[in-house]
């Protein structure tokens, strides 16, 4: 199961809604945590690394993420990180 990361522009977010969407923070920790349905999430601050089975993934400030349904993962935040979310 592959993590995407990428670069949006304005426009697409805009598009998106993304602005809307809920946000989530989290200080600098470990943690495991898996996927019931697919989450789409803009990184608005901090930096983080995912594991998985197949290989980490670094993302960070002005990066979209898009993570699997059905990924189990290990989360270290390594800044403060701040995002917004959609789930489905």
């Amino acid at each position: 199961m592959k993590i995407e990361v990428r670069k949006p522009s304005e426009d697409e977010l805009r598009s998106m809604g993304v602005f809307s969407w809920p946000v989530w923070n989290s200080a600098p920790a470990v943690f495991d945590w898996s996927y019931p349905q697919r989450e789409t999430c803009y990184i608005l601050e901090g930096r983080a690394i995912v594991r998985t089975d197949e290989g980490s993934v670094s993302f960070g400030k002005g990066d979209l993420v898009v993570f699997p349904e059905g990924l189990s993962c290990e989360w270290k935040v390594e800044e403060s990180i701040r995002k917004h979310y959609r789930m489905g």
